[in-house]
């Protein structure tokens, strides 16, 4: 017997179909929403080969309330998914699908009455900005982003925003928050609608707050989807691979299958409702040592070696705090190396017919969004 409908806007992406496949293992019927989009997606009329044959699908866009209400009719449940994900400068458009589409979500469920009895909204460790910082003269410190002028003289740590001294960082808590792009102020929106909208009309809502997620499916076509994507397509090609910066900066990696259990626990949770939470892997990597585990595991012999490049509006240092998460009865269970290894086994698969990772890096330096420093 079925346990209800769950709709999944965004459900043929990465996280989106992995959830998929948890609900219908937990017995939930299962509709997706999702645009199918390029670069993501292959074709807007293509369904991935992966999504299950026995999802019911909807093709449409989170923009528009025609779609929503179609996708909304019958459904239980909503995980809002789906989102705009790139790290280009046309900053209306994460505001017109992220913002706008949650916005719209809320307004539908309101306005017809829909018995919806839980929303989870998928938001961003970014949503942190450069972060919680330790300064050993003035205590916590959240410093204010990283001042341009020292990024572009390769100088890639953060200051005491009250002495200007050395500072280290501190795990990332849900307390805080302090978007400093695109991206990360348009999630931040979504959280803050979930959250307050959420209370305010009584529809139970949570916000899940997701590291950097790693695994099978993860789209090779787009720019954001990732330093995992990059060194893989590089090393793969015999590559040097692209690390960023000095390649010292921390990173909090969490996988797609731990992350799809998550989800389902903060929807069976009646404690999660209103609430915020770190979805992340439990400890932090450099990217040097990211960039060892894929050289290791895709047996390559290939020199490691930073860029002096840097990503604007990039932070610094960001590994999540999972403890309020974990006090609900969850945990990761996979590593980084699980995440690659899987990945890497996956990407084999596809059909690599560019290069995907050259081409992205290319369209970054020319818009601006990645510069080298010195």
């Amino acid at each position: 017997m079925s346990r209800g409908r769950a709709l999944i806007s965004g459900g043929a992406g990465f996280i989106g179909s992995h959830t998929a496949d948890a609900l219908l293992r937990a017995g939930y019927d299962v509709r997706v929403l999702d645009n199918l989009s390029p670069p993501i997606h292959r074709s807007t009329h293509e369904w991935p080969e992966w999504l299950p044959k026995d999802v019911d699908r909807v093709l449409g866009d989170v923009r528009n309330r025609d779609d929503w209400r179609q996708a909304l009719r019958g459904v239980d449940v909503v995980f809002h998914l789906a989102a705009y994900q790139d790290l280009l400068p046309n900053f209306s458009q994460f505001f017109h699908v992220n913002s706008v589409g949650t916005a719209l979500l809320y307004e539908l469920i309101v306005a017809e009455k829909l018995p919806v009895r839980k929303v989870i909204v998928a938001s961003s460790q970014f949503v942190y900005g450069e972060g919680r910082y330790h300064c050993p003269r003035d205590g916590e410190v959240f410093p204010d982003g990283r001042d341009p002028q020292r990024l572009s003289k390769g100088l890639w740590d953060p200051v005491c925003p009250l002495c200007g001294g050395t500072i280290e960082p501190r795990p990332l808590l849900e307390t805080h928050a302090h978007p400093r792009n695109q991206y990360s102020i348009a999630k931040y929106s979504q959280e803050l609608m979930a959250v307050a909208l959420g209370r305010n009309y009584g529809i139970p809502s949570v916000a899940l707050r997701y590291s950097i997620v790693q695994g099978p499916r993860q789209s090779f076509r787009n720019a954001y989807s990732g330093v995992l994507r990059v060194f893989a397509l590089q090393m793969m090609s015999d590559r040097v691979a692209s690390v960023f910066e000095d390649g010292r900066q921390l990173r909090d990696y969490v996988n797609v299958v731990d992350v799809a259990q998550a989800n389902l626990l903060v929807l069976e949770r009646d404690e999660a409702k209103y609430e915020v939470f770190n979805v992340g892997g439990g400890r932090g990597y450099t990217v040097l040592e990211f960039a060892e585990i894929v050289r290791e595991t895709l047996g390559k012999d290939l020199p490691l070696g930073p860029s002096g490049e840097y990503r604007v509006g990039d932070t610094r240092h960001s590994v999540s705090d999972i403890s309020k998460l974990q006090r609900l009865g969850w945990r990761p269970t996979k590593t980084p190396r699980d995440s690659v290894r899987d990945y890497i086994e996956w990407i084999r698969q596809q059909d690599l017919d560019r290069d995907y990772a050259g081409e992205a890096l290319a369209k970054l330096r020319e818009l601006g969004a990645l510069r080298k420093a010195g």
